[in-house]
């Protein structure tokens, strides 16, 4: 008998046991356990908006700041830094040219008031044309443009009308007030107060950083662009 196996499949010569099958796979064993999924990372975030796109759908997170989030407090009260000064500028070099023009040297009561009527008028006139014109023809104004911020209508996508960028600035008429006797004096800090108070608490607790003046212009928001 030759002391080699036969080959598999062969007849086994007369006389000798058959070979043992081979063995069967194991199949009994469990297949490794997945990599738990917790242990990936997360997802990163997914990017936010273009500048221009549409804002945020309500109830998004205002907290977060860049390209098309709506402007954070910091930003847009540095915008208003900016004009103010801009305008404070212009505003005083015409307000010491009538006050040459006006004042006599005693400063009666009827000069005073012609000049608190003139200066009234014109530093209303100067502050919302500036905003109504710059905001209207291209979303930004000096201030807005340092800080990368741009105006939208209430679709969020176009520049607001020249209407809805003087309602959202009206507060700037109320140096108006003043022009009224004896009371106007008193009347006019306090509106503008209010006005201010009604602007810092809608800038921090609107979820799109509206204010209500914005709210009254129709839904104007002010976006970071930049």
């Amino acid at each position: 008998m030759s002391s080699t196996e036969p080959p598999a499949g062969s007849t086994p010569p007369p006389g000798e046991p058959a070979p043992p099958p081979p063995p069967a796979p194991d199949t009994s064993a469990a297949p490794p356990p997945p990599t738990n999924p917790g242990t990936y990372p997360p997802p990163p975030a997914a990017p936010p908006p273009p500048a221009g796109a549409a804002a945020p759908a309500p109830g998004a997170p205002a907290a977060q700041y860049g390209p098309g989030f709506p402007g954070n407090l910091l930003d847009r009260f540095l915008a208003r830094l900016i004009d103010g000064i801009i305008l404070a500028v212009v505003f005083g070099i015409i307000s010491a040219i009538f006050s040459s023009i006006i004042y006599s040297g005693t400063h009666s009561l009827g000069e005073i008031f012609l000049f608190y009527l003139i200066t009234g008028v014109i530093e209303t006139a100067l502050a919302l044309g500036y905003f109504g014109y710059m905001e209207s023809s291209r979303g930004q104004t000096i201030g807005k443009m340092a800080m990368k911020l741009q105006t939208f209508g209430p679709d969020h996508q176009s520049h607001p009308t020249m209407e809805q960028a003087i309602r959202r600035n009206i507060y700037y008429a109320f140096p108006l007030i003043a022009i009224i006797p004896v009371v106007g004096w008193f009347l006019y800090p306090l509106a503008a107060l209010a006005a201010l108070i009604l602007i810092l608490v809608g800038i921090n607790s609107d979820p799109q950083r509206q204010h209500w003046f914005d709210k009254f212009a129709g839904g104007t928001q002010v976006l970071k662009v930049g």
